[in-house]
């Protein structure tokens, strides 16, 4: 599959509160059912290290992240109680990431802008 041109990844990097991760560890499947079915997923995986959760994202546009915190949203907001979001990653071309910026503005996004690359 050649993606298309306007791929955004988002890479959240979680640390679990003391105790915690099992509980985090409980909630993957639940985001994974849910995001099966969004069309402009390109893939969605969970990786973990010791206490650190990461989930490996892309999606179609900035329409496709927009349409994925919409549909997992509440499901965050548990992830929250047992966890701490410490990183959080958007990459992606610079005008789909501006699309993005106003409704993130208050979480401590890192933006990369892509420049270069191979798409197969």
């Amino acid at each position: 599959m050649k993606y298309p041109d306007n791929v955004v990844s988002i890479h959240p990097y979680m640390r679990a509160k003391p105790g915690q991760i099992g509980e985090l560890r409980a909630l993957f499947p639940k985001f994974v059912e849910r995001t099966a079915k969004e069309p402009l997923c390109l893939f969605y995986e969970f990786t973990v290290n010791g206490d650190v959760t990461f989930c490996r994202e892309a999606y179609i546009g900035a329409e496709g992240v927009q349409a994925h915190l919409a549909n997992v949203g509440d499901l965050i907001d548990v992830q929250l109680k047992y966890g701490d979001l410490f990183r959080l990653e958007l990459h992606g071309p610079a005008a789909e990431l501006d699309k993005l910026r106003p409704g993130l503005a208050k979480m401590n996004v890192e933006w990369f802008i892509k420049e270069a690359g191979v798409r197969k």
